[in-house]
Formats: C-alpha cells, structure tokens, sequence
C-alpha cells in the first residue's frame, strides 16, 4: 500500500559527482513554494554538500528558504514575467552563466516551468514526461509515480532517479520552513502579548485561526462563528487567536485578538507558538504544517489527497455535507488530548449542560 509500483529507471542518476542542483519552480503562490521544502531535505539527503539553487516567482521563495543553509541563490521572476521581459530576460540569462549538475523540474504539466529547464544549462535534467525526446530531460520519469500529493510527488521523482528500491509515502520528509530558536522566540513574545491584553490565559492550549482561503475554499463568517461558539463551549478554556490575512482585514469580525504580518516567516513564528492551528485549505495551511505545528486544514471543494497535511500531528477533515457544529465536534474529538479534553468520550456524546446541549443539537 505504501509503494508504487512502475518501472525502473533505466540509467540512474549518479550518487556522487553532483555539487550544483536547481529546482526550477516558477510559481509565486505560497502553499507551492512551502510544498518545495520536502524535496530540498530528500536533496541534502542524496547530495550531502552540494549548493541548491532555486528559481521561483515572486519574492515568497526568499522568505522561505531564508534558513536552508544548502540553498545558495533563489532567482525569482518578476510576477507576470512576460510583461516585464527586460528583467525577466536578465535573470534568465543571469541563471544561464551557471552550468548546473543536475536542473529539477518538479512539476506535472507545467509547460512554462518544462520550458525554462528546456532552457538552461545543465548535465542531467530530471523531470515528468511520458515523451522524455520531445521534453529535452536526461531522466524522464513516467507521470504515474507522481502519486497524488503535491509535495511527495517532486521526492518520489528523485527517488525514481536514483533507482531507490521503494517509494515509502510515510517516509516522505514533511514541509518544514526552518524556523530559528530567535524567530520562536519572537513568536512565543507574541503571543503572550496578544493574549495578556485579552480576557484569554496565556497557558494552553492556545488555538491559531485562519480564516481565509481563495474563491469556494473560503467558509463565510457566519460558518466561522458557528464553528467558534460550539468550539468554545466544547473547550471553554482554549485561548483563541486569530491569523490575519495578507489583505489585512479580519475575517472573523475583529472578535479575537489577532496577529498580522506580511512578512512570511514571522507569521510561521507565530503559528509555531499555538498548541493548534485550524485552517482551511489555503498557503498559510502548509505554512503552519512547515512550521511544526499541529494542524487541522478544513477540505470543502478540494482533493485532500493532493494538498492534506501530513506529518505527526497533521489532519486533513472533509467537511462537505457537515455543519459548522458538526466539524467544530469533528476538531475537539480529534484532538482531545491536546485540548484537555476526555478522550475516553467523543466530545459530540457530552452532555455537561443546557449550552452545550444546544449546541451539539442537530
């Protein structure tokens, strides 16, 4: 259950002798660059030593990868490169004056990002194909072991490469920004800040909410303050922050004490000092995974299986056909010992009183 099964790479890639990598994923929204992170660990793991170099888009890339110490240059494209052709020209042919050991394409179906490795300079370029002649790669891995998870899929290609005998899922690194013993610091400071000005303790468990996300993954304010009431009756001693967005406005009508910052690694540091962290599908979901929290991410139009948070401590919850209550009762039973709550009764059979009555009422 755990392997997938498929042919063998007829010349692997060699094991030593590899000191240049570039992972080339233009891409500028946050949760694709987070879902980068699995891959450079399975890197540093096979090329011990060797300098990593990243193209991106946007300036995310450099925020996250600010701590990797095997990460050396991240290039990233102006937004929109084609309407800005005299810089993007510039740093394409900036990364072209390096002539790299071996260039990853880690995606399935990207053209643009095909195009560019197509492009630069490289001895062994890896990537998907089923028509590895027309696609320019050394090491064409066929489209079927991706496998279905966005981050596991650019591991189980170098896997494949390096003609591992198995492609373990539940050995697959987790996302991980790296965050610094300063930068948790920083956030636990934070924290404690926010909830002293509040009527809220600063002792656990503190619960971290994002409520935002794009488009139909978004759930309405009415839904997130269903979710909230019944959370908080269930655990009454839960101290609840909320994640402000990028666009800077609450999304749970400034009911909460609340942390913004547009700066990326600093709202990790933040989420890293909450017990929990509850989120729909969205970037900052796989940020807060990246930051070794526990995190639930709320699933309502989207294939869990391609964007579930994994790792100890992670959950992915469908939450289609389910009221706000009903998830609400779904997130305390599943973390019930972390919540200081009974495990040894699910929190939707608990009858303490009338609220709460009313609360888990159909």
């Amino acid at each position: 259950m755990n392997q997938i099964l498929t042919r063998r790479c007829d010349t692997p890639l060699p094991r030593k002798g590899v000191f240049r990598i570039l992972i080339c994923r233009p891409n500028h929204r946050l949760g694709n660059t987070v879902l980068l992170t699995p891959l450079i660990s399975e890197l540093e793991r096979h090329y011990k030593g060797a300098e990593i170099d990243v193209i991106s888009e946007g300036d995310i890339a450099k925020e996250v990868f600010a701590s990797f110490f095997s990460v050396q240059n991240v290039y990233c494209l102006p937004k929109r490169g084609f309407k800005h052709p005299l810089p993007f020209l510039r740093l394409i042919r900036r990364v072209r004056g390096t002539h790299y050991d071996l260039i990853i394409d880690p995606c399935v179906g990207s053209g643009f990002s095909r195009t560019l490795t197509r492009l630069l300079r490289g001895t062994y370029k890896l990537g998907f194909s089923d028509n590895p002649k027309r696609d320019g790669l050394t090491h064409a891995a066929p489209t079927d072991i991706a496998g279905q998870h966005m981050a596991k899929r650019p591991v189980n290609l170098l896997r494949w490469a390096l003609e591992l005998e198995t492609t373990r899922q539940d050995s697959v690194p987790t996302l991980d920004i790296r965050l610094t013993d300063p930068e948790m610091d920083s956030g636990r400071r934070a924290i404690n800040q926010l909830l002293s000005e509040s009527r809220q303790t600063t002792s656990p468990p503190v619960v971290g909410v994002f409520a935002n996300a794009t488009g139909e993954k978004r759930y309405p304010m009415s839904w997130w303050r269903e979710f909230i009431d019944t959370f908080k009756l269930l655990c009454p001693t839960a101290s609840i922050i909320e994640l402000i967005p990028m666009h800077g406005r609450s999304m749970l009508g400034a009911e909460w004490p609340a942390y913004y910052s547009s700066d990326i690694r600093r709202m990790g540091a933040v989420m890293a000092g909450v017990d929990l962290m509850i989120t729909a599908d969205c970037g900052v979901m796989h940020l807060a995974v990246a930051s070794r929290t526990a995190t639930i991410g709320m699933f309502c139009v989207t294939d869990a299986s391609v964007y579930a948070p994994y790792g100890q401590g992670n959950c992915p919850l469908q939450t289609p056909g389910l009221t706000a209550r009903q998830v609400a009762c779904r997130v305390v039973e599943n973390y019930s010992q972390l919540l200081g709550r009974d495990a040894s009764m699910p929190a939707s059979s608990r009858h303490d009183d009338v609220s709460l009555r009313q609360a888990l009422a159909p």
